[in-house]
């Protein structure tokens, strides 16, 4: 069975980071979705896909992965690039272009 080893990102409607500080591992389920020709609802045999493992750290991910024999795969985390930025910088005689009304 293969996993997916990553840290997740904040989404787009976070200000802050929250959520973001631990490793999550999922499962990737191959099982073929069918439809009920009765209802319309969709099912899966295997929900193992709906499976979702939180750890402190990425060692302690693979660790787990390794002892119950799955194959995976790591994701590293990129870091966002934070844009300092202030009021003050509208109105600096520095500016890059010049400021007008």
């Amino acid at each position: 069975m293969d996993a997916h080893i990553y840290k997740p990102r904040k989404s787009a409607m976070q200000s802050g980071r929250g959520k973001t500080h631990e490793w999550v591992l999922e499962f990737r389920s191959d099982a073929a979705r069918s439809a009920d020709p009765v209802m319309g609802w969709t099912s899966i045999n295997d929900t193992t896909g709906q499976v979702r493992l939180h750890f402190e750290t990425r060692e302690q991910a693979i660790e787990y992965a390794k002892r119950e024999k799955l194959t995976f795969t790591v994701d590293e985390p990129r870091e966002p690039k934070r844009l300092v930025k202030s009021y003050a910088e509208n109105f600096s005689a520095y500016r890059k272009q010049p400021w007008t009304h």
